[in-house]
C-alpha cells in the first residue's frame, strides 16, 4: 500500500481524547464515568445566542465573507474596546475555532523548519499545530513547585536562535490555570522587540481570572503593534464549544493580509455559528459574574479535596478551569487507562488527561494529570474520592 506521510506519522495523539475508547467501553459495562479530561463546561449556553439561531430567517444558507461577517467583527471590536483593547473590525479575522486561528497564525509567521518557543506544559494541540505546520517547538519548562510561573527571561533568551520566529503563550493557561501578570507580559514584550519576534497570545480564557486578579492582554501593551497576535474563541467564554468560532486579532497589516490568504483558501467560517456568536456578545455581565463565582467555588473545593489525598501535589490555578496534579504513580498514562479498564468504586470511575502530552520535552510530566473542574461540585467531591481509592488500589 502507499506510504503515509512522515508528517502524519509524527502527528501526536491528543492526550485529552485518546482514552475515549476505553471510557466508552467502561460505559457499556455499566460504569459511570466522571469526565475530568476535557474542558467542556456544563454551564448553560446564553439563551440569547441559542435564540438567535432559532429565530434566524434564512432562506439560503450562504457563504459568509472569508474574514467573517462585518456585523460580527464590528460588534466584536466594540467588545474588545470595552475591555481596554483598541482594535478595528479590519484587524479581526473570524476563524473556525481558536484552533484555525492558531494554524493561520503559524502559517503566517513561520516557515518549515522554523522554531517557536512555548512555556510548558502547554495546550497539547500546540504540538499538533506545530507538526502540521512543519515547525519545531522549543520548550521552556515551568514548574509545579512555583505554580507554573513564567520562567526567568534568561531562560527564554538562551533558546533564541536565527530560526526562532515567535513565542507562544496561553493566558490564562491551559493546562495549568496560570494567569500571567502585567509585569510578565511586559517582560515578554521586551524580548519580542529586542529579538524581533512575534508574541502570540492564546487568550480564550480571558474572562476566567480569579481572586481579584485582572487579565492583561498582549494587545494592551504599547509598542507591540508589529509584534502581537491574539487568538480568541467563544468556546469557553459562552460555553459554546460546538459553535467552532474563534478569531485572529492583530494590528500588523502584513500579518492580517497574509492570514487572509489562508482564510480565503478555506472559504469562510460557519454562518449559523457566527449568528450565535454575534448574539452572545449581548450576554449580560451578571452571567459571567455567576460563572466565575461557580468556578472559584469548584476550584477551591477540588484543590482542598486533592490536598487531602496522600502523595498528591497540586498547583492552585488563578484562571481558566484546569489544574495540574502530580500523582504518586510512575506513569499517569498507564494509570489513566487502568482507571477506565480495571477500576470502579461502586460502579463509578473517572477519566483524566495524562499530562505528558502537554509537554514537548521527553520524560517530563509522566506522573502528572490535567484535571478540568467543569463538573458540579458534588461530582468533583465524588471524583476526588474515586481518585483517592484508586491510587490506594493501584499502588497496593
Amino acid at each position: 500500500m502507499p506510504n503515509i506521510s512522515n508528517k502524519g506519522m509524527k502527528m501526536p495523539e491528543s492526550p485529552i481524547r485518546k482514552l475515549v475508547p476505553y471510557a466508552e467501553d467502561a460505559k457499556k459495562r455499566g460504569t459511570k464515568v466522571y469526565h475530568l479530561n476535557i474542558g467542556q463546561p456544563d454551564i448553560k449556553t446564553p439563551e440569547v445566542a441559542l435564540n438567535a439561531v432559532r429565530n434566524a430567517e434564512i432562506e439560503v444558507l450562504e457563504y459568509s465573507r472569508s474574514e467573517g461577517s462585518e456585523e460580527y467583527r464590528t460588534k466584536l471590536a466594540n467588545y474588545y474596546k470595552n475591555r481596554g483593547i483598541e482594535v478595528d473590525a479590519n484587524e479581526i479575522i473570524i476563524t473556525t475555532g481558536g484552533s484555525e486561528a492558531l494554524l493561520f497564525t503559524l502559517g503566517t509567521v513561520a516557515d518549515y523548519g522554523d522554531e517557536i518557543i512555548i512555556p510548558e506544559p502547554f495546550y497539547a494541540n500546540y504540538n499538533g499545530f506545530a507538526t502540521a505546520s512543519g515547525l519545531n517547538v522549543v520548550p521552556v519548562i515551568s514548574s509545579i513547585e512555583n505554580n507554573f510561573a513564567l520562567p526567568p527571561i534568561e531562560e527564554f533568551e538562551k533558546l533564541i536562535s536565527d530560526k526562532t520566529k515567535a513565542i507562544l503563550i496561553c493566558n490564562p493557561g491551559n493546562p495549568t490555570g496560570y494567569l500571567y501578570s502585567k509585569e510578565e507580559i511586559k517582560k515578554l514584550a521586551q524580548i519580542a522587540i529586542k529579538h524581533n519576534l512575534f508574541i502570540i497570545a492564546d487568550e480564550v480564557y480571558r474572562e476566567f481570572a480569579y481572586d481579584g486578579a485582572e487579565h492583561y492582554s498582549i494587545l494592551q501593551e504599547e509598542g507591540l503593534e508589529d509584534y502581537a497576535i491574539m487568538i480568541d474563541s467563544v468556546s469557553k467564554r459562552y460555553s459554546m464549544c460546538g459553535a467552532r468560532i474563534g478569531c485572529l486579532v492583530s494590528r500588523n497589516k502584513k500579518v492580517m493580509q497574509t492570514a487572509m490568504k489562508f482564510a480565503q483558501a478555506r472559504l469562510s467560517p460557519p454562518t449559523f455559528a457566527q449568528i450565535a456568536s454575534e448574539a452572545a456578545l449581548d450576554t449580560p455581565q451578571s452571567y459571567f459574574d455567576e460563572v466565575i463565582e461557580e468556578y472559584v467555588e469548584r476550584r477551591d473545593l477540588l484543590i482542598s479535596e486533592l490536598q487531602k489525598i496522600e502523595g498528591v501535589k497540586v498547583a492552585k490555578p488563578k484562571g481558566a478551569f484546569y489544574c495540574i496534579a502530580e500523582l504518586p504513580v510512575e506513569n499517569a498514562d498507564d494509570f489513566a487507562q487502568w482507571l477506565l479498564e480495571k477500576f470502579d468504586l461502586n460502579g463509578e470511575t473517572i477519566m483524566v488527561a495524562p499530562a505528558a502530552g502537554f509537554y514537548s520535552s521527553d520524560n517530563v510530566g509522566l506522573n502528572q494529570v490535567r484535571i478540568a473542574y467543569v463538573l458540579k461540585k458534588e461530582n468533583l467531591v465524588k471524583a476526588a474520592q474515586i481518585l483517592n481509592e484508586a491510587l490506594k488500589a493501584y499502588n497496593a
